[in-house]
């Protein structure tokens, strides 16, 4: 089956074709020669839906796409729909460093990631799904892969961050792949 999956992304285009497998070809904004569709909504919601729906009206194809926030529950949920550019530079490294600054003198260092899947079936009938992932955020960076927050974000229940962790692992608890394995129920059960 062909999807559309409306990102630009490198890292999440490489985590959704690991996880979707051989059934499933993917292609990604770039493939399309699409130009990045601009995030203007106020939430993680509305801002899926935005590029969910402009891929499906352009192409006429099933598509789908996603919007991820970090709500760090001391900060009233911030970075949140602003996660991406927390610093203004839209660097990781930065939003990162910012992030950590604001926790400096925090002990509730609560978190959850947040990630909102729209799908738009050849029809144009679309569908939400959500995945959260709870954790809390560490003081300082720990491994190398993943991308974004990984290095920070340690989930409940484990002792590694998400830039510890190998993709696999990653894709099988992250929010992403919450939401990815309720998309693919969703397109398994047609």
């Amino acid at each position: 089956m062909e999807l559309i999956f409306a990102t630009y992304n490198p890292h999440k285009l490489s985590e959704i074709r690991n996880a979707l497998g051989p059934r499933y070809t993917l292609q990604g904004l770039g493939d399309l020669n699409e130009k990045e569709i601009p995030e203007t909504g106020s939430t993680i919601e509305e801002n899926s839906l935005i590029k969910a729906e402009y891929i499906f009206k352009k192409y006429q194809k099933a598509c789908f796409s996603d919007d991820t926030g970090l709500e760090v529950s001391v900060l009233n949920n911030e970075p949140g729909v602003f996660s991406a550019r927390y610093a203004g530079t839209g660097h990781s490294v930065d939003n990162i460093d910012l992030l950590l600054a604001n926790l400096i003198d925090q002990k509730d260092r609560k978190a959850q990631f947040k990630t909102i899947m729209t799908y738009f079936d050849e029809n144009g009938k679309h569908f939400v799904f959500e995945g959260i992932v709870h954790g809390k955020i560490t003081s300082e960076k720990q491994g190398i892969e993943g991308f974004g927050y990984d290095p920070i974000f340690q989930p409940n229940g484990f002792k590694e961050t998400f830039a510890q962790m190998s993709l696999s692992q990653k894709n099988e608890i992250s929010h992403r792949g919450i939401a990815l394995k309720k998309l693919l129920a969703h397109l398994t059960s047609r």
